[in-house]
C-alpha cells in the first residue's frame, strides 16, 4: 500500500486457524530474506481491512488498531511489544519506561531497544513511540525521517 511513509508491504498468515498479521514491512522491499512469503494478496480479508485502517490512521481518523497479530518473536520481545501497545496514541515512552512497565529496572533500556527495533509489525506495534530518556528521536528500523512523520502524525492539531 502507499503510505506518507512511503510505500508499505503488509504480510499475513494462518496462525492455528485465524489469519494474522505478521509483519509491515518499509520499501525498498528485501527481495529474498529468507522468510516465506505467498503470492500478492490484494483480495485477502484480512490484508485489505489491515489497509483501511492504515487509511484511517494516517489520515488522522483512527488512533487504536484492532487487528489479529502474530510477530515472531522471543518471550522477552513479546513482552516489550506488548507494553508498545501501551503506549496510547499521541504519547511516548522512554526504553527505560518500557523497561519498567514489563517489571524490570532501567538498566534494561538496551535490551528493550533491541526488541523495539526488531519489531516486525511497525505502525501498528508502535514503537516510533519509544523515544531517548532526553527526548531524542533515537534509532528507528524505518529511518528516523519516517519516526518524525508518524510522531507529528499523532500530535494534536494546533488552531
Amino acid at each position: 500500500m502507499t503510505s506518507p511513509i512511503g510505500d508499505l508491504r503488509l504480510v499475513a498468515r494462518t496462525v492455528g486457524e485465524q489469519p494474522a498479521l505478521t509483519a509491515v514491512e518499509f520499501a525498498p522491499f528485501p527481495a529474498a530474506d529468507g522468510r516465506p512469503r505467498g503470492e500478492r494478496a490484494d483480495d485477502d480479508p484480512l490484508l485489505r481491512r489491515c489497509v483501511e485502517q492504515l487509511e484511517a490512521y494516517f489520515a488522522r481518523e483512527l488512533t487504536v488498531f484492532d487487528l489479529p497479530l502474530a510477530p515472531a518473536g522471543s518471550a522477552f520481545q513479546q513482552q516489550v511489544w506488548g507494553a508498545l501497545q501501551g503506549i496510547g496514541y499521541g504519547e511516548t515512552a522512554s526504553y527505560g519506561e518500557v523497561a519498567q512497565r514489563i517489571g524490570r529496572t532501567a538498566a534494561a533500556s538496551r535490551a528493550v531497544g533491541l526488541a523495539n527495533g526488531s519489531n516486525p509489525i511497525p505502525v501498528i506495534i508502535p514503537c516510533h513511540r519509544v523515544i531517548g530518556a532526553n527526548g531524542s528521536l533515537t534509532g528507528y528500523a524505518g529511518g528516523l525521517e519516517r519516526k518524525q512523520v508518524l510522531l507529528d502524525l499523532e500530535r494534536p492539531a494546533l488552531f
